[in-house]
């Protein structure tokens, strides 16, 4: 599997108060990801976590 995002095109992204964006991780389905995002806004100190589709390379 490559990193062009084919397989696994939703991605989870932890935003900090810095503006500085982490990506958490990939998934396959819209839901899977949101179902990371739900577990992880749950835990820890605030953080904002967004899910986002990869763009599709132009062919």
């Amino acid at each position: 599997m490559n990193d062009s995002g084919a397989a696994l095109p939703w991605l989870v992204v932890r935003h900090d108060g810095n503006g500085a964006r982490y990506r958490v991780g990939r998934y396959a389905t819209q839901d899977e990801a949101q179902k990371t995002v739900d577990s992880l806004r749950g835990s820890g100190p605030e953080q904002l976590y967004s899910v986002e589709r990869v763009s599709q390379p132009a062919r």
